[in-house]
């Protein structure tokens, strides 16, 4: 019983190492590549808001959204792309962000739909591989951030990104915890598994 306990425990411990360990590796090598800034940050043709459910009231959504509009009209972007889920019927966040951009302002030719961003990484890549976009400006919230900028790197895209505000403590338990496990699976996924997107598909030229 005594070994079994001692095992267990260094497994926990393990676990734990790797989980922290997983964190601060991505947090601390794309630090120099996120701003919290308008003014000081870089000028990319094309802006890409990261998708999140756009439904109940959800401030990471609008939070996004802002951020966006925000880099567009202090000409820090000319070109927004909507990258995020709607595999499932009735369920469409790219949609419902253009609706919003274009509600604020955003002339609708310059918003690009990806339909198919299931997660982050397809993102990012089908935003190099799809779109032809090698340098652009991420958008979401800081801990989305780094693991974006995280993924950009190890596919050789050059990637900067601007920070969204971000919500309370109590508001957003559920996503902090989980990014925790989300960077683990990140780590695995680039190196370990060597996973690509869902789907790639024809090129789409941003005129």
């Amino acid at each position: 019983m005594r070994r079994i306990l001692l095992f267990t425990l260094f497994l926990l411990t393990l676990v734990l190492a790797i989980i922290m360990a997983s964190y601060q590796v991505i947090k601390n090598s794309t630090k120099p590549y996120i701003y919290n800034n308008v003014d000081s940050l870089p000028y990319n043709k094309v802006g890409l808001i990261l998708g999140t459910s756009p439904y109940f009231g959800n401030l990471y959504f609008k939070n996004r959204i802002d951020a966006a509009i925000l880099l567009f009209f202090a000409g820090k972007i000319n070109r927004i792309i909507v990258s995020g889920d709607n595999h499932l019927e009735g369920y469409d966040e790219p949609t419902m962000m253009k609706k919003v951009l274009v509600a604020r302002g955003i002339p609708d030719s310059c918003i690009i739909l990806d339909y198919a961003g299931f997660r982050t990484l397809d993102s990012i890549v089908r935003c190099k591989e799809v779109f032809g976009q090698n340098e652009f400006t991420i958008i979401s919230q800081a801990f989305h951030n780094e693991r974006a900028l995280f993924i950009a790197e190890k596919f050789g895209v050059h990637a900067i990104a601007y920070n969204a505000d971000d919500v309370s403590k109590n508001y957003g338990i559920k996503t902090t915890l989980r990014e925790y496990f989300a960077r683990v699976k990140c780590i695995i996924d680039l190196y370990i598994l060597h996973t690509q997107p869902h789907f790639l598909g024809e090129k789409i030229q941003v005129n």
